[in-house]
């Protein structure tokens, strides 16, 4: 804005002072200033870091849903991770600072995956790609499973081909190709899901195989899990009482959809002297929900600092312990 309002500026002065002369130079100042108006927002969207990208959400997986048509893949308990072209961010839209080794060589074409250390090892994924100054020891445990394409304009069954063989142009045993497999009946996804936890896995995940790539929560993709999750963000602490006086009792916390709920099951000791700090997303583990639509035997179970920047604000007056 300071730019555009300069230009105006020096544009009158000279118009006062040699408007003969300097016609031709005001009708390029003028110019110059309209065409930076109309460019300043898009520079200022593509400039924000905080900017979410826009990406396929899943459902959650029951039964009657027409398994022919989906591919099954294991859920990777990482982090989402979105590669534009140019830069790796965050489902939030924070980017992240890798190594330069790590994306080095990577195509212009957008890919979307899940930035994972291994099973049962979201903490040191988490821990490693909060990092401002990259590790590079810490990162090279880390891996890019890339699951799809964003900007393929065909079906999920054709990215897959597509994916694969741009991992393979990649050819960094860091970004890997998530694979994909089908089941016929929910008895053999049963299965399959049992077995994968007990691997130590979290669970499935299921991509319709007509679907195309699109930037909402829809049955196109499917989570499949022995328990349900979901995010919410925190909009205030609770005072504890008994055991836990002096200290957090509960979170208050409200769902994207405007549902608040208390969140005190699950927290540590450590958590309950220090806990998620207001507007700060986490995930809570939960088993259906009431008539409400609130959940049942909701319990914490970690910070969710990759989602900071999905929504606006949630605001409110926080209660301290």
């Amino acid at each position: 804005m300071k730019l555009i309002l300069a230009a105006h500026h020096v544009a009158a002065k000279a118009a006062s002072t040699r408007p003969q002369q300097n016609c031709k130079g005001l009708r390029l100042l003028r110019v110059a200033a309209l065409a930076l108006a109309l460019v300043w927002p898009a520079a200022l969207i593509w400039a924000n870091p905080t900017l979410p990208p826009a990406l396929m959400l899943s459902g959650v997986y029951r039964l009657g849903i027409p398994l022919e048509a989906y591919w099954v893949s294991e859920k990777y308990d990482g982090l989402r991770g979105y590669w534009d072209g140019q830069r790796l961010l965050t489902r939030g839209g924070q980017p992240v600072q890798a190594p330069s080794w790590f994306t080095a060589g990577w195509p212009t074409v957008a890919m979307d995956g899940e930035l994972w250390a291994g099973r049962g090892r979201f903490e040191q994924a988490l821990s490693t790609v909060r990092q401002q100054t990259p590790d590079n020891e810490s990162w090279r445990a880390i891996r890019f499973m890339v699951f799809d394409l964003p900007a393929h304009t065909g079906t999920f069954t054709q990215r897959i081909s597509g994916y694969q063989q741009l991992v393979g142009q990649v050819a960094q045993p860091w970004v890997q190709a998530v694979q994909q497999e089908q089941v016929s009946t929910h008895a053999e996804l049963m299965k399959r899901l049992d077995r994968m936890v007990r691997d130590g896995g979290e669970g499935l995940m299921l991509h319709r195989g007509d679907a195309l790539y699109r930037a909402v929560r829809s049955d196109d993709l499917l989570k499949v899990k022995t328990h349900e999750d979901a995010e919410a963000r925190v909009t205030g602490h609770l005072p504890g009482q008994g055991k836990y006086a002096n200290s957090l009792g509960s979170l208050q916390v409200q769902t994207p959809d405007g549902r608040q709920f208390r969140l005190g099951s699950g927290l540590t000791d450590a958590q309950r002297h220090n806990p998620p700090a207001v507007g700060s997303w986490v995930t809570y583990r939960f088993r259906g929900l009431y008539a409400s639509g609130l959940p049942r035997f909701a319990s914490f179970v970690r910070v969710r600092d990759d989602m900071n920047a999905l929504t606006p604000d949630i605001t409110s007056t926080p209660r301290q312990p």
